[in-house]
């Protein structure tokens, strides 16, 4: 057994050890350190040496450094073992022993040592202390590296910061499922980097080689943000070599942004797709949401449930979730705190088709920061049913926005989808007139009240590629509308991250639109996932359904993409829309009838008079009851 494995394993209590151990590593370090430099000074004549005062200065420099040392926390379990925090505390406390050992020797009468001794003795005594515990550090990573008779080799795509954690992790992990055994690397300024004993092995165009040379089994992607054709070429240079392909998450799916072991899966469509490395300004965020109250509005859904976890981060004073789905709620308080009794006041029960009741809980619980992702957003289905986006998508975010005002609210944030900008369907009619509305509110309202517009949501229920997946599962066939249709793609993590964001820098009555990237062909994205499977999976073609475009737009007609305050927000301005015209709307007609006044209130050039006085003659005309009647009253302005 080797010096320091004897010195922590001498039969002394564990929690004294990891006192006494060191401690007796240092003295004896002070020891070697001063003998040896009297030794070295006095090499011809040793007999002359003045060895007593030697250990006289052994004994007052083992009192210094404990002294010194106890005020640095030294020996009080501050530090780790070994860890740069230790060494640097190690290094002062020698430091100042040695300053004040030389001002003792200079002040004597005679000096009863050289000055050398003190002057080399503190150093070799330091390099002694640092070298134990490299030893004693080595000996307990090596204890905590994985079997390699158990743990499948793997070589690493990437050796920067995620590829480097990944590797401590797995290396400091004895029940790990993977051991490292290579390193790849596109960068030339890393192909003689040696992290934690593993050597980069080459770049891309080398993985199958450096397979065969270490006798790795898996590759594991662990690259935080790159192109999604890099993934896709790993993946298959990966595969061709008769290997499996792993990943890890991107930061913007790991809220603490740790990687380990248990993060590595099998690569998902939304890999293939691509990875965003969003940059946000957390002390920006911080500063409008710690410390509030906030309150989500849907938020059960997958951008509301998302919305929850990371604005749960930034310590709000109180975080309200708010949704009328309690399977939903009890989902998404399960995700936060990792258990769900529904029994606290952060989950909200209700309906935002029910005014009262919105008020009510408005005028209650007084939120200063609102996140409204509740809506219907299924695009079929509100074709065929427009009235349930007039009393949903339209009434809802109209009577949120009433009681944010009632309520003194200080921010609030739309959530609004592509298919607003140059609207053609009931959804986008619907949510481009959530967005004008918002407007509104924001010239009225003393709050700022913004709108952030993104695309379609990768995982998100009832989105393409969850139905692509079903499919697939099933043995298909994958339907797709049209060969040439394309989408834009974000990550739920990625795209609520953006949102939180733009809520910081947004100002009153914009829309901000979120970088989505470049346009995906979707048909490209149904043979991605039928290769997948394990058995052929045919794709067919079925057209585009009533309401879909060939291809989306971020921006509308006459928006310009202007990003004055981050690279991937743009900024754009939504002509208001007064609300008592949505009042006026009635969910009950005749659905193409709807369809066509939602699509004139929601051109952003529209008369508002002249929009006012047809909707209003249609529904007096539709009116049979006194209740109608006076409700249109109410929604008439006084002309006196």
């Amino acid at each position: 057994m080797s010096f320091p494995a004897r010195i922590w394993q001498s039969g002394i209590p564990e929690k004294r050890t990891r006192i006494l151990g060191p401690w007796l590593v240092d003295a004896g370090a002070w020891a070697i350190g001063l003998f040896a430099a009297v030794a070295a000074r006095y090499d011809d004549d040793l007999a002359a040496a003045p060895m007593t005062f030697t250990g006289m200065a052994v004994v007052v420099a083992v009192v210094l450094h404990t002294a010194i040392g106890h005020q640095q926390f030294l020996y009080r379990g501050r530090y780790g073992f070994g860890t740069f925090e230790e060494v640097r505390a190690i290094f002062t406390t020698a430091l100042a022993v040695v300053i004040v050992l030389v001002a003792i020797d200079l002040a004597m009468p005679r000096r009863p040592l050289p000055l050398s001794a003190a002057l080399v003795g503190g150093p070799v005594a330091l390099v002694v202390m640092c070298a134990v515990r490299y030893v004693r550090r080595l000996q307990h990573e090596r204890r905590l590296r994985p079997n390699a008779q158990s743990a499948t080799p793997v070589l690493l795509f990437g050796a920067g910061a995620a590829g480097q954690r990944l590797l401590r992790s797995l290396m400091q992990d004895p029940m790990s499922l993977y051991v490292p055994v290579g390193l790849i690397d596109d960068d030339p300024a890393k192909r003689n980097l040696r992290v934690n004993g593993v050597a980069v092995k080459g770049d891309r165009h080398r993985i199958a080689e450096a397979l065969t040379v270490t006798g790795a089994r898996t590759v594991i992607f662990a690259v935080a943000n790159v192109d999604a054709k890099i993934i896709r070429e790993v993946r298959r240079r990966a595969l061709d070599a008769g290997a499996d392909f792993k990943v890890v998450p991107s930061f913007t799916e790991l809220l603490d942004g740790k990687v380990t072991a248990a993060d590595v899966r099998d690569v998902n469509i939304a890999d293939l797709l691509g990875r965003h490395q969003v940059e946000t300004d957390l002390d920006a965020i911080a500063g409008y949401l710690k410390g509030k109250r906030v309150l989500v509005t849907g938020a059960g859904g997958s951008i509301g449930s998302e919305l929850c976890r990371q604005l749960h981060r930034f310590e709000p004073a109180e975080l309200m979730m708010l949704d009328r789905d309690e399977s939903a709620l009890h989902a998404v308080q399960l995700s936060i705190h990792g258990r769900a009794l529904l029994d606290s006041p952060e989950l909200i029960l209700a309906d935002l088709r029910d005014a009262q009741r919105v008020s009510a809980i408005f005028a209650r619980r007084r939120p200063q920061v609102v996140f409204h992702a509740g809506a219907l957003k299924h695009l079929s289905l509100l074709e065929a049913n427009p009235g349930e986006a007039v009393k949903s998508n339209v009434w809802g975010t109209q009577t949120v926005l009433e009681a944010c005002a009632a309520a003194g609210v200080e921010r609030f944030v739309n959530i609004s989808t592509d298919k607003a900008a140059n609207p053609t369907s009931v959804l986008g009619f619907s949510k481009r007139i959530t967005e004008r509305l918002t407007a509104h509110a924001a010239t009225v309202g003393a709050g700022t009240y913004l709108s952030v517009r993104f695309g379609n949501v990768l995982g998100s229920r009832g989105s393409v590629l969850t139905a692509f997946a079903a499919q697939v599962a099933a043995g298909g066939p994958v339907t797709v509308t049209d060969p040439d249709v394309t989408r834009y793609f974000m990550t739920v993590q990625e795209a609520v991250q953006l949102v939180i964001q733009a809520a910081a820098i947004g100002r009153d009555g914009e829309a901000l639109v979120l970088e989505m990237g470049q346009p995906v062909p979707i048909a490209q994205v149904a043979r991605q996932m039928a290769e997948q499977a394990d058995a052929p999976v045919e794709i067919i073609y079925t057209g585009l359904r009533p309401g879909e475009k060939l291809h989306e737009d971020l921006f509308g007609e006459g928006e310009a993409d202007v990003r004055p305050l981050h690279p991937l927000i743009s900024h754009v301005a939504v002509p208001a829309l007064n609300p008592y015209l949505v009042r006026m709307l009635g969910p009950q007609q005749d659905p193409d009838r709807i369809t066509s006044e939602l699509a004139e209130l929601c051109q952003a050039d529209c008369a508002l008079p002249a929009v006012a006085g047809r909707v209003s003659a249609h529904i007096a005309r539709q009116a049979e009851s006194a209740d109608l009647r006076q409700a249109i009253m109410m929604q008439t302005p006084n002309p006196h």
